[in-house]
């Protein structure tokens, strides 16, 4: 899942004219180097859920603790991250970002030791406490990196090492986690030492990165301009386009992360694939490949048909596609579920630009209720997986097809500009 930018407008200057579009590409390789860890760390989640369900005997509600603890984050730190970048400015804000990711990553070391589930969950909510803080900071820096004109072209660079991380993680992360343990057999044995060395190794990556970025030369960003707030005025939260955009941003997110967070135990089921988990994982790297492909697929075909209607057709796609996979089994079941990830690809930037049409200078604000909407991959798959545990794993697909048949409304009618008076809006 990439990160949201702030766009370069005539209220949010691009960088001065006097710096050079070559003085900054080491600031700019370094800053797509944020958006590949962030991504790799994020869908690491979807090997670190059987991992330690299968260490801590836990049920899928259970098991789901671990998006839950980690998309919660998103939703507790986006407006604390943002008075913080606001006091110390967004060069700090990623030095510290990356620093906390750190410390939640180090974390991991004493949960294994400890053999303690808490422990664990508590790490994932430091590490995404760091990445939320890294986001905020992050983001607005690769509009200025160079002039507005080319601002897009950077944005979809970075994003696109975002989607490699998130498509590369589940292939190397099982081979440290899974091949480490020796397969699920070994897994009683071993205990949660596997997980010690790729989060440490991690850990040294993120000081690393953090040293870089502090002693990098970078523009300087007026936090003032870039602030992003949900503040609840009667400026964004009188477009009913937005808040139906805010929702569906809620569902598409937790449904593209249940999706992922259950892939693994899903094609581990006889009757899907029988794959074990190290097998499976490969099949998670093409779910999220799938969303880095249809990302650039979905660049060009907008440009030839309005965004709403690619928005509804991939909503179609991806219930249609749980539908066959909930009432198959198989190869076909198998291959239904993984081509999900390529029609995820456009949605989340296509609702976010949808929600935001029209609001003008409440824009920021709108963009600020958007991004806490992400707390829908804590919820989504907390709730599938209470479901998981009372009818079955493929059942319980239904509950992503309710978001999508949400998505699907959206692209249909919902992204429509309207405005509700005033007199509605919550004081």
């Amino acid at each position: 899942m990439s990160g949201v930018s702030t766009p370069v407008t005539a209220e949010n200057p691009a960088v001065p004219a006097q710096v050079g579009e070559n003085k900054y590409n080491f600031a700019l390789v370094s800053l797509t180097t944020l958006f590949f860890m962030w991504g790799f760390i994020t869908s690491l989640n979807d090997i670190l859920i059987p991992y330690l369900r299968n260490i801590f005997s836990l049920s899928y509600t259970q098991a789901m603790m671990v998006q839950f603890c980690f998309f919660f984050a998103y939703f507790v730190c986006s407006i604390p991250s943002g008075q913080l970048v606001k006091q110390l400015g967004y060069q700090k804000g990623m030095v510290i970002g990356l620093l906390v990711a750190a410390c939640g990553c180090l974390l991991f070391f004493p949960a294994a030791s400890l053999q303690s589930y808490p422990v664990f969950l508590g790490a994932l909510f430091v590490l995404a406490s760091g990445i939320t803080l890294l986001q905020v900071a992050a983001n607005p820096y690769v509009t200025v990196l160079g002039s507005s004109r080319t601002a897009s072209s950077r944005l979809t660079l970075t994003q696109a090492f975002n989607s490699l991380g998130t498509t590369i993680a589940p292939y190397l992360g099982s081979a440290m986690i899974f091949a480490a343990a020796g397969g699920a057999a070994a897994l009683a044995a071993n205990g949660a030492d596997s997980v010690k060395l790729p989060y440490l190794l991690l850990a040294g990556m993120l000081i690393i990165l953090a040293v870089c970025f502090y002693l990098l030369k970078l523009p300087k960003i007026d936090a003032q301009s870039t602030e992003v707030s949900a503040k609840l005025d009667d400026s964004a939260w009188r477009h009913r386009h937005l808040i139906l955009g805010a929702v569906a941003i809620f569902m598409y997110v937790g449904a593209e992360v249940a999706i992922g967070s259950f892939l693994i135990n899903y094609l581990g089921e006889e009757k899907i694939a029988g794959l074990s988990e190290h097998e499976a994982s490969i099949y998670v790297s093409y779910y999220w490949g799938g969303a880095m492909i249809g990302r650039f697929i979905g660049s060009a075909v907008m440009q030839k048909i309005a965004a709403n209607k690619v928005l509804t057709f991939n909503g179609i796609m991806s219930a249609l596609l749980l539908v066959i996979t909930m009432v198959t089994d198989g190869p076909i079941a198998m291959w239904s579920v993984v081509l999900i990830g390529l029609f995820n690809s456009v949605m989340f930037p296509t609702i976010f630009s949808l929600a935001l049409q029209g609001l003008g200078k409440s824009t920021s604000q709108g963009s600020g209720i958007l991004c806490m909407a992400i707390v829908g991959g804590a919820f989504i798959p907390l709730i599938q997986g209470v479901v998981a545990d009372q009818i079955g794993i493929q059942l319980a697909f239904f509950v992503p097809i309710l978001c999508y048949v949400y998505i699907i409304f959206y692209g249909v009618k919902g992204y429509t500009p309207t405005s509700v008076p005033s007199k509605c809006i919550p004081e």
